[in-house]
């Protein structure tokens, strides 16, 4: 069987490891990432992990153009993390047209890190609210160019108080419902006065403690590329994004281009915060809530003028201090 096994390998030019070098690896994974199974559990781990490192050693990073790696996410089958860490679920049909928005006059590059209206890359944990970090990245930003100072905003408010609006917490929601809960909330309390607890909570939102507010906010003509990228020139903005592919559960750097994903059935919250061009390939800028252990230090570099790869021109938005 096992001359078999290597023999397929071969054939197929694909990387097969042994059993125990299987194990070994898992018990590297397990001690990097401080991972604790029951007894009933750990051979289900394990065997989702060993497939995920098939899916990384044999990833072709010279083909795709960027690379994976082993993360702490490697215990989860695709579906199980999207459930956990994707949290804006919605299908959005569009129809592709030519942009009217010139952009000509615009940077080459735009990255609002530079320019300080970015705060450090936040962890959203298991929980499903990718949608209120994306909403805190672009509202401030906006604040901050607005003439105040950087502030982090309180996800938590959002998740615990925007039900309202038809935001769910955990289990999901949209950045533009967030948006309307701040305007109608007037205001949104900082970080550091509602932090973060990776669940859902009952409403503790204390207009003593507002950090920012919001008078409107603006959708971006859906699938436009030209029209976000208008917008980016001008601050952080909210995008929605299908990050279902295992490519981008263990992406680690390099432009993200993923021919499989959705333009329309999109399932991410996350910040396009400026774009610009490597090696002549053209890329957004995105600030995701993973972490800095994931991508390049939290963020991703994602394909431009790639017919609106991933959807991240479709449900783009931004808000008006």
């Amino acid at each position: 069987m096992l001359k078999a096994l290597i023999a397929l390998c071969l054939i197929l030019s694909v990387t097969c490891l042994s059993d125990s070098a299987y194990r070994t690896a898992f018990e590297e994974f397990k001690t990097t990432y401080g991972k604790v199974y029951l007894a009933a559990e750990e051979e289900h781990r394990f065997k989702v992990f060993r497939s995920n490192l098939d899916f990384i050693n044999n990833f072709d990073e010279k083909a795709r153009g960027f690379s994976v790696k082993m993360n702490r996410f490697g215990d989860l089958s695709a579906e199980e993390f999207g459930a956990i860490y994707r949290g804006t679920r919605f299908t959005k049909e569009y129809t592709p047209v030519e942009s009217t928005v010139d952009v000509s006059d615009l940077a080459a590059t735009v990255d609002w890190r530079t320019k300080g209206a970015v705060t450090g890359v936040k962890d959203q944990g298991q929980c499903g609210s990718c949608w209120s970090f994306s909403t805190t990245g672009s509202v401030e930003g906006a604040w901050f160019l607005a003439g105040h100072s950087l502030t982090s905003l309180s996800e938590q408010n959002l998740v615990d108080c925007s039900g309202n609006e038809g935001n769910q917490g955990c289990n999901g929601g949209l950045m533009d419902q967030a948006f309307q809960y701040i305007i109608d909330n007037k205001g949104i309390d900082t970080e550091a006065s509602y932090p973060y607890t990776a669940q859902d909570g009952t409403c503790s939102f204390s207009s003593s403690n507002v950090g920012a507010t919001i008078s409107s906010f603006t959708d971006v003509s859906s699938g436009d590329e030209n029209a976000l990228l208008a917008a980016v020139n001008k601050q952080p903005v909210s995008v929605a994004i299908d990050a279902s592919q295992s490519s981008f559960q263990f992406y680690s750097g390099g432009v993200y281009n993923e021919p499989a994903c959705s333009s329309t059935s999109l399932d991410h919250g996350v910040l396009a915060i400026g774009y610009g061009t490597d090696n002549g390939t053209d890329y957004w800028l995105v600030k995701n809530s993973w972490g800095t252990g994931w991508g390049l230090s939290g963020y991703i570099e994602m394909s431009r003028n790639a017919n609106n790869q991933c959807g991240i021109a479709t449900s783009a938005s931004y808000p008006t201090v």
